[in-house]
Parts: C-alpha cells; sequence; structure tokens
C-alpha cells in the first residue's frame, strides 16, 4: 500500500513492481520528424500473468505513414526499471522522459539511435488531482489507469530504420502511458499537437469504466492553449453531450459551466498494435497516426470562440463494443 500511494502522484514511474499477475504497463511515445514526413509510435512495456508461458516485455513500433506495426518480444526478466522515476529498460534500449535509446534487430526492422526531449508540458497536478485522472487515481480497483507524460515537447536526435537515416532535429512528441488489469472493452482515444500555433495540444479519451458491480461512460479531454490547460472531464462535473462513430468521423461535444468544447476527427487507415485483453496481448488494438482533428473551444455564456483549428498527424484509436459508450 504505501508503494502503492507513493507513485500516485508519479503517473509515469513504474507501478508494477509488486505485481505477480494479471498485470501491464506500457508507455506510449508519438514522435514527428521536422518535415512531418516520418511519424512513428514507440511503445514499450510488459505483461504479467497467471500463466507465465505468457509473461513477457515488449517493445512495439508503430509507422504512421506506411501502417506498418513491429512487436518485438522481449523475456520478462529483459524489463529494467528505477523505482523512484521513469527509467526502464527493455534489452538494449533506454526508457525515460527525457530521452530513448533504441537499439532494436529483428526480421522486418533494424531501428538504431536516440532521440531528446525538452520542453516538455505536464499535466498539472494537485493533492486532490495527481494527474489526468483527477481524484480517481486514488481508487487502488481501476481497470485501466492513464497518465500523462508530456501534452506537448520538442524532440532532437536521429534514427536509424534499416539503413536510412532520419534526423528529428527540430521534431514535435508527446508521451503518456497505460497501466492496470485490461484495457476498456470500448474506447475512443484521439490526441494531436501539431496546430498552426504550435503551443497548441490536444488529447481526449471516453471509455466504459467498471465501477463496483456496475459501470460508466467515464471521460477525459484537455485542451492545451500556450500555458493554460482547459481540461473537462466525469470527475471535473463536466457533461458529455454526444459521441457519434462512423465508418469516416468520430465527434464528441462536451461542456461545463464556462465552456462548450466540440471535437472531430477524420477516420484514417491503421496499424495493428497489441493491446491486454482477457489474459493476452492480442493484436486487435488499430491506431492511426495521420488523422486530422477539428476543434472548436465555445465560451458558453457569449457564444464566442476561444480557438478553432484543425490538427494533424493526429493519433486516433476506436476500439471495442462500442455501442457500450456511442449515443
Amino acid at each position: 500500500m504505501f508503494e502503492y500511494l507513493s507513485k500516485i502522484g508519479k503517473p509515469e514511474v513504474y507501478h508494477g513492481a509488486k505485481k505477480k499477475s494479471d498485470f501491464f504497463e506500457g508507455w506510449f511515445y508519438k514522435i514527428v520528424s521536422p518535415d512531418e514526413k516520418n511519424i512513428l509510435a514507440v511503445i514499450p512495456g510488459i505483461f504479467l500473468s497467471a500463466d507465465k508461458s505468457k509473461e513477457h516485455s515488449f517493445i512495439q513500433i508503430l509507422d504512421g505513414k506506411n501502417h506498418e506495426s513491429f512487436y518485438l518480444k522481449y523475456d520478462k526478466n529483459d524489463f529494467r526499471f528505477t523505482a523512484d522515476r521513469f527509467e526502464i529498460e527493455i534489452g538494449n534500449s533506454f526508457f525515460s522522459d527525457e530521452k530513448l535509446i533504441l537499439d532494436l534487430d529483428s526480421d522486418n526492422l533494424n531501428l538504431k539511435g536516440s532521440l531528446f526531449f525538452n520542453n516538455q508540458k505536464e499535466w498539472p497536478k494537485t493533492l486532490l488531482s495527481p494527474g489526468i485522472m483527477g481524484w480517481y487515481s486514488y481508487v487502488p480497483f481501476m481497470e485501466c489507469n492513464h497518465g500523462i507524460i508530456s501534452l506537448n515537447h520538442s524532440v532532437n536526435g536521429e534514427l536509424t530504420i534499416n539503413g536510412a537515416k532520419i534526423t528529428f532535429d527540430g521534431g514535435k512528441g508527446y508521451g503518456e502511458k497505460d497501466w492496470g488489469s485490461s484495457f476498456p472493452s470500448s474506447y475512443v482515444w484521439m490526441q494531436t499537437n501539431h496546430f498552426d500555433d504550435p503551443t497548441v495540444s490536444f488529447t481526449g479519451s471516453v471509455a466504459k469504466i467498471p465501477w463496483l458491480f456496475s459501470s460508466f461512460r467515464g471521460f477525459i479531454i484537455g485542451l492545451l492553449i500556450g500555458e493554460k490547460l482547459y481540461k473537462f472531464a466525469t470527475y471535473t462535473g463536466a457533461v458529455l453531450d454526444h459521441l457519434k462513430v462512423n465508418e469516416n468521423y468520430t465527434e464528441f461535444k462536451v461542456h461545463d459551466k464556462k465552456h462548450i468544447l466540440i471535437a472531430n476527427a477524420e477516420r484514417t487507415k491503421g496499424g495493428l498494435l497489441h493491446g491486454p485483453y482477457e489474459n493476452e496481448m492480442t493484436q486487435r488494438v488499430s491506431e492511426s497516426l495521420d488523422s486530422k482533428i477539428k476543434v472548436k473551444l465555445v465560451d458558453r455564456k457569449s457564444g464566442k470562440i476561444i480557438f478553432e483549428g484543425e490538427g494533424k498527424h493526429a493519433g486516433l484509436d476506436i476500439n471495442g463494443k462500442l455501442e457500450e459508450i456511442v449515443d
């Protein structure tokens, strides 16, 4: 319990040190080159199971332009971590909030190099709201926990991918993570920080949340403009007016006492990723990294538009039994 409480305000660090089974933890780096010709997601993680033959650590790579994905499995013992800060190693690769060093070699992927991150924009933390999950961060039985490492930051460095050198100097990045027993049975997630205004970043998710003997439709949405973060979430008292999903787009509208926010994401082809479901790491998560999201923020009292823009190179992940959460 002490370890659990000590890490509530540190969603980025490893939470599975005392876990024996039915647990996953994964970190998500989204990286865009300055010429915007290369978009990658790098996802290191670990999966623990009562069936020890299924336990392993992993590094996933998603190429957002070619919609290709790669899943490199490692032994569970190849996963190493620092207890009090975000530093993990898997095989010969290293991951933290400030840099990643990749040394990957498989039949279809050879990826080596280092990237460095600066000017990270964190989700604000307070005692009552120690992360993006608000007071739910204190609930020990959540099926899936979520954390933001950085809403927006600069990227520098170079990667060599199957012999091709790619510079990321002056690029942009985003970082988050998930941990728990399973992904939600249904969810929508979207993210972009490539607006005309480089200080703007948007992230939003809606999911079915198991709760005691029932469940509810939970949501967390953040729009960062400069240094100001507009937050809409179940725990802030905001209201999700609707969530619509079809083969071409997904849209949601949310409001609180002061503001209305509408987000409309274009659905594009994605690559298949592995995710934790029913005590398995299953390749069933279709995620795009080249969608577009239109975002509008309106002052509810005056009707004045505070912000309106379209973000490109957007992450979009729509999965599960959507009838559980759509209108």
